[in-house]
């Protein structure tokens, strides 16, 4: 008989529900960023996410939302594909009652962000781009933030990619303000 795997764990770092794990199932290709890179990311972000409201594409573990909405963010949609994510998030977002602040998709990011269906299609200030790296296309993924009017004025996007020495291909408008490597992880974050 094969044992069943326990699903991993990542702990919310600060804020209302600092200290919170949060549960993911093993899938292939989620890979929740490590404690150190989230929270020099959140360290980044300190004077922007109170109120703010968030994108977190490839959602995952949902660590980059629920840490963005444990730090005060006023909204946060999390957009995910995989079934057995989007179960898992359901359930933290049920275990932390955060119904109010959080909004979970299950959608492909490119069909979500391209989605014509909602009435008014809603801007954001911060989003977190964190794509399994096999499928990482990060320049398709800010093309179509702008094409479909996704983001408000001087919104912030973090994006983590494999450490390569090519630069990120991003518009050419929008500026790169901060970047750290732990490993084989690249953070960047950029100022549109």
């Amino acid at each position: 008989m094969k044992k069943m795997k326990k699903p991993g764990q990542v702990r919310i770092i600060a804020g209302q529900w600092r200290r919170r794990q949060i549960r993911f199932p093993e899938i292939s290709d989620l890979r929740p960023s490590p404690d150190a890179v989230r929270e020099t990311l959140f360290n980044w972000l300190s004077n922007d996410l109170v109120g703010s409201v968030c994108l977190d594409l490839y959602a995952g573990s949902g660590a980059f939302g629920f840490e963005a909405a444990s730090r005060g963010a006023s909204s946060v949609v999390m957009v995910e594909s995989h079934s057995q994510a989007i179960k898992h998030l359901s359930d933290t977002q049920n275990l932390l009652n955060a119904h109010d602040v959080i909004e979970i998709c299950h959608e492909k990011t490119l069909h979500y962000l391209e989605s014509i269906s909602q009435k008014f299609a809603q801007k954001f200030d911060i989003v977190f781009i964190d794509p399994p790296f096999k499928d990482m296309n990060p320049g398709e993924i800010c093309q179509s933030l702008i094409t479909h009017n996704r983001l408000n004025d001087g919104a912030l996007i973090y994006i983590e990619s494999q450490k390569s020495n090519s630069p990120l291909p991003i518009p050419p408008t929008w500026h790169i303000i901060r970047e750290s490597q732990c490993g084989m992880v690249q953070s960047t974050l950029i100022k549109t």
